[in-house]
């Protein structure tokens, strides 16, 4: 009688069993990059965009950090350089820029400018890199910058959401440049060390301004729960998460993960927040990530 340890594995079953665990795992990766949103609209308040970023990368940080010393043997200081450089772009610039969002409207306008990462990923590597766009994409980014329009145009509770919006789509600018930046410059390293010191540099270059800025009066138990939770699971959970997935399934399919953002960052607002989902969010929404699928799909 065969024992269950030497019993050969379904050649049917173990590749489903795979697609569901891998499903799952892009859902909840989805789910927890949704809920930045929302503990950066808790605590934004409370802290203000440079302390909240660099408690957030710090926390981060320390996460990721074995990862960076277990690839110690592969850094040159020219990769040291170039982490600190690209941190700025992957992270503190665009952290900060949702994190000022975040403090003057609804989680679910960060979520949804987000979602411009990839298109805007595409089109840096065609102004700047000379790569091919194709007219599936460039229809794409036409909707997408429409869509960003439309988001921009909104009102929550009579206020002008427009600078949220923008600032939302400059961070997703920001972390297409460096997507493109990294993917040149930093490919002949591991890209969970690269994660890694990426947010290290981050970590230093907002460190100071987070000094200068720490708020006066004592910040709320909660704030701190929201910012400790952003750094630990958004932030470096999360990235240890993802790389995990494209190492096992490649980058094309990690991404998707991308594309539940938007709807996990809207649901945890409105469930824990109470923030609606207004006309001109659910309208630009359905644009955004409508082009960025459409962009991806193969002809």
């Amino acid at each position: 009688m065969t024992s269950a340890a030497e019993t050969p594995l379904d050649p049917v079953a173990a590749p489903a069993a795979r697609d569901w665990r891998t499903t799952l795992e892009l859902i909840a990766l989805g789910a927890i990059w949704g809920g930045s949103f929302l503990f950066m609209r808790v605590a934004a308040k409370d802290f203000g965009p440079f302390p909240m970023v660099a408690t957030r990368l710090a926390f981060g940080s320390v996460i990721l950090l074995p990862l960076l010393w277990r690839a110690r043997s592969t850094l040159r200081i020219g990769h040291l350089w170039k982490m600190l450089g690209l941190g700025a772009l992957s992270a503190a610039i665009p952290f900060t820029l949702f994190a000022w969002g975040a403090e003057r409207a609804p989680a679910g306008i960060g979520a949804i400018a987000n979602s411009m990462t990839v298109l805007f990923a595409a089109l840096v590597a065609f102004a700047a890199f000379g790569e091919k766009i194709g007219a599936r994409k460039a229809i794409a980014l036409v909707a997408g910058f429409i869509g960003v329009v439309i988001l921009a145009s909104g009102r929550t509770a009579g206020e002008n959401v427009a600078p949220a919006a923008l600032a939302g789509a400059a961070a997703s600018f920001c972390y297409g440049l460096a997507g493109n930046l990294i993917k040149r410059f930093l490919s002949d390293i591991a890209p969970t060390a690269v994660a890694a010191g990426c947010l290290l540099g981050a970590t230093l270059l907002t460190a100071p301004l987070a000094v200068l800025t720490w708020p006066d009066a004592p910040i709320p138990g909660k704030s701190w729960v929201a910012v400790i939770a952003l750094g630990v699971l958004s932030t470096g959970l999360a990235y240890a998460f993802y790389f995990r997935l494209i190492q096992r399934i490649g980058a094309p399919r990690a991404a998707t993960a991308t594309y539940l953002v938007p709807l996990f960052g809207v649901a945890w607002a409105w469930m824990f927040l109470g923030e609606a989902l207004t006309p001109t969010m659910a309208v630009a929404g359905v644009i955004i990530l409508g082009s960025v699928i459409f962009s991806q799909k193969r002809a």
